[in-house]
């Protein structure tokens, strides 16, 4: 459904940030990217959403395609009504309109298109039951919590095929993760959505992911079943904290590590 080939990004025509990248997102899989902070993982949610404009970024080599048509080169907007959505980092809400009042503005793509506002609200409160609740709340007072679940739930009123979720997890305590992932895994399974997954929480993301790809400085360094990428020893010492005493290191500093074929000489 979606692919990245080999693509390079650059900002400000000087700053190289991804260097040769490619990943594959099948239908109604959920693709993790794990790596360090500045490893290239938001650069590349920007490159497929076309918010790279905004951050004065472009694709610089190699192409995106989604369901075998070239994205790379299409405003945001065209994107999102092609079916891809992203769900920022930080949890960016209208703070002053109401819950219910955000949620329809993630339908407002679709408004003309045969969109049942109503049926997709329910669907949403379906998944989040508290966001009902708290339909009439202006957004601003929620809990982190709750914001993270709003801004999820107006990604789902736009009907995507991709949602892209930056950093889900940040600041919130463990209880209120594990809910908003169990309803991740929900939305992938009833509703076929492809969920590309950027989080730092190695465990969880590797627990509810079908695929993996390790991001480091700009590379994709190691992919594989999340299973499998959950047993290997390296992810388990720098991801996973299940080592011995010892300093943090770089993939370049272990020595059993292999690198993909594609990064040697």
């Amino acid at each position: 459904m979606l692919k990245l080939n080999n693509i390079e990004v650059t900002y400000s025509d000087v700053i190289l940030v991804l260097r040769g990248v490619s990943l594959e997102a099948p239908p109604g899989q959920i693709i993790s990217l794990l790596g360090a902070n500045g490893a290239g993982k938001t650069t590349t949610l920007r490159a497929i959403s076309g918010l790279l404009r905004t951050h004065e970024g472009k694709v610089t080599r190699g192409s995106i395609e989604f369901n075998g048509e070239r994205i790379d080169h299409l405003p945001p907007e065209d994107i999102v009504d092609r079916g891809i959505v992203q769900v920022l980092e930080g949890r960016r809400l209208f703070k002053h309109l109401t819950v219910e009042e955000n949620l329809i503005i993630g339908a407002r793509r679709r408004n003309g298109k045969g969109a049942n506002i109503q049926a997709d609200l329910e669907q949403v409160y379906t998944y989040f039951p508290r966001l009902k609740e708290l339909r009439r709340r202006t957004s601003g007072y929620l809990s982190g919590g709750e914001q993270q679940m709003l801004v999820i739930g107006r990604g789902l009123m736009a009907h995507p095929q991709v949602m892209m979720l930056d950093e889900p997890s940040l600041g919130l305590a463990p209880l209120i993760v594990k809910e908003i992932f169990e309803v991740i895994e929900q939305i992938s399974r009833d509703e076929g959505v492809t969920i590309l997954l950027v989080e730092q929480n190695a465990r969880i993301a590797l627990d509810v992911a079908d695929y993996a790809y390790v991001m480091e400085n700009g590379r994709v360094v190691l992919d594989g079943p999340a299973a499998q990428l959950a047993q290997n020893e390296d992810i388990k010492e720098f991801y996973l904290g299940l080592t011995q005493l010892g300093e943090r290191k770089s993939y370049r500093d272990v020595k059993h590590y292999k690198r993909r074929k594609r990064w040697l000489g």
